[in-house]
């Protein structure tokens, strides 16, 4: 496979077909160009699949999980990736349950994992599974990774989900992202662009992955999120900046976006703040 085919070669040194039967198949990260990837290997994604179908377990990393995806096997399953890539991918594979806030994902045989580095956390993962958890512990320990991380929320930059042609969504994205220190209403919205509010919901939902309400909140955590990173500001200062009043709410959805609280993700990326 020649992924990266204008910086270097990778030459194996067996092929697929000297593979008659094997027991876990692990599927690298490709590079950015996952189109020309996948369509370049039809042959290695027909292996994987007909290996899978006698019995072998297929595990994607990072970008790898378009490779995996091509081949029919995540279909009405869930599956992760980097976080950036999350647009393309759902775009490529709407029949795939895309779930970039998880690490890991395992669906009976066929794991996925996040971005970068979080290939580490599936290896772990993966020697659990082959083997036991003292195993794993010790790998865990020698190797200095975390055991057991459940998610990569905390690490995702939210950018908006702009890759459709519905105008008066992008105008509606467009609104929400310069008002962020107001408090914006769905159906204040809709009326703001003469659509019902049921028929904006649908075409919301439809064009980003996210309903109006839902891309209300992750625009004002993202806000939240680079207040945190930077500077002395308090948490409730940074809370009514970015338009909420109630300090139980804002907690609430900061955790469900981030997986953290606004303290432990200031604690975490707000060098001031440790000092």
């Amino acid at each position: 496979m020649d992924f990266y085919d204008e910086l270097f070669t990778v030459k194996p040194q067996t092929d697929i077909y000297s593979v008659p039967e094997t027991d876990l198949i692990i599927i690298p990260s490709l590079n950015h160009n996952y189109q020309k990837a996948v369509k370049g290997n039809q042959e290695l994604v027909d292996w994987i699949a007909r290996q899978h179908n006698q019995g072998a377990e297929v595990a994607s990393i990072c970008t790898g999980a378009f490779l995996l995806a091509s081949s029919g096997l995540l279909d009405g399953k869930s599956c992760s990736t980097h976080w950036s890539v999350a647009e393309s991918f759902r775009d490529m594979f709407p029949e795939v349950d895309l779930q970039t806030d998880k690490l890991i994902t395992d669906e009976h045989g066929i794991y996925t994992n996040g971005g970068a580095y979080s290939f580490l956390n599936l290896i772990i993962y993966l020697i659990e599974k082959y083997y036991d958890r003292q195993t794993a512990i010790l790998c865990s320990k020698v190797f200095q990774i975390e055991m057991d991380r459940q998610n990569q929320s905390a690490f995702i930059i939210f950018k908006g989900q702009k890759m459709h042609e519905d105008k008066i969504v992008k105008e509606a994205q467009s609104y929400i992202e310069r008002n962020v220190q107001e408090k914006i209403s769905v159906k204040q919205l809709a009326s703001r662009f003469a659509v019902s509010r049921r028929q904006f919901d649908r075409r919301f939902a439809k064009a980003t992955g996210n309903t109006p309400f839902e891309y209300v909140q992750r625009v004002k955590v993202e806000a939240a999120k680079k207040q945190l990173e930077v500077g002395r500001k308090t948490v409730t200062e940074t809370m009514y900046e970015v338009g909420y009043s109630d300090a139980s709410a804002f907690r609430r959805v900061f955790k469900e976006i981030t997986s953290l609280s606004p303290v432990e993700y200031k604690s975490r990326y707000n060098k001031e703040a440790v000092l």
